[in-house]
């Protein structure tokens, strides 16, 4: 008796598996309705596909490179600054970096770097003088200078 109720739900089972499958294998077997679209429309498709992959990638390397722009630093001119560079020779030189207003004269060898004198704080004017200009104000520069 178990043999038998085991059958009786099996049976089902196999026959609902079976039915789609064969229906799968004759639609694939009968023939085509429909005509296979031009060759240059689907020249055309590929083209385009690839139009856009090329413009999504170019355009997630944009947003990557200009994402750390806008989370990295805030808006404004950089503290830290090198104000004046002076070779001393071979793989030597001095230089004065800044840092708001506090200035520090270090010097660089192949050794190293090393802190050769803390300078007087810089006052408004120079802080002004020294801070590299921004993009828009350095494009203005040169286009003045070219009309």
């Amino acid at each position: 008796m178990n043999r038998l109720s085991w059958l009786g739900w099996t049976l089902p089972a196999v026959a609902a598996w079976v039915r789609p499958t064969m229906a799968l294998a004759e639609a694939v077997n009968a023939p085509s309705a429909s005509p296979l679209p031009d060759m240059g429309v689907s020249a055309l498709r590929v083209f385009g596909g690839l139009v856009l992959v090329l413009a999504l990638f170019l355009g997630g390397v944009w947003l990557f490179k200009n994402s750390q722009r806008a989370i990295g630093r805030p808006n404004g001119v950089n503290k830290l600054r090198v104000v004046e560079v002076k070779s001393l020779g071979n793989r030597q030189s001095i230089c004065v970096v800044g840092y708001g207003r506090q200035r520090i004269l270090v010097g660089t060898s192949p050794a190293g770097v090393s802190l050769v004198s803390q300078l007087p704080e810089a006052s408004a004017e120079d802080e002004t003088k020294t801070a590299a200009p921004s993009f828009a104000d350095a494009l203005q520069n040169v286009l003045q200078r070219k009309s």
